[in-house]
């Protein structure tokens, strides 16, 4: 195997890994987001882990960020929480450092 072959293949891991390293932070953002914004529906016990789970999944789904925004805002208007897009956006930017920082991902 070439110089070049080599230095291919180990190209092709680093896009790997950092593909995956992707999804673990976008599916452990959208589950913080998913725990901050099921406090502020009100919910409990294993409500919590059941709406979370539910916003992780459906953002894996999604290629933005923008559907998820809405049904939290869908979500939280419902119950009569008056929180903007933008704040929730910004709570979002929050989770995605923290899952950051939990999976030791540099941004």
């Amino acid at each position: 195997m070439s110089t070049l072959d080599e230095r291919e293949k180990g190209y092709e891991r680093k896009f790997q890994q950092d593909q995956e390293m992707a999804f673990k932070i976008k599916a452990r953002r959208h589950r913080l987001l998913g725990e901050w914004a099921a406090g502020r529906l009100g919910l409990g016990g294993d409500a919590v882990e059941r709406y979370a789970r539910a916003l992780a999944e459906a953002g894996l789904k999604h290629h933005g960020d923008d559907e998820i925004v809405a049904q939290i805002a869908r979500d939280l208007a419902a119950k009569g929480v008056a929180l903007d897009a933008a704040h929730i956006k910004l709570e979002l930017e929050r989770c995605d450092r923290e899952a950051r920082a939990q999976l030791g991902a540099a941004r």
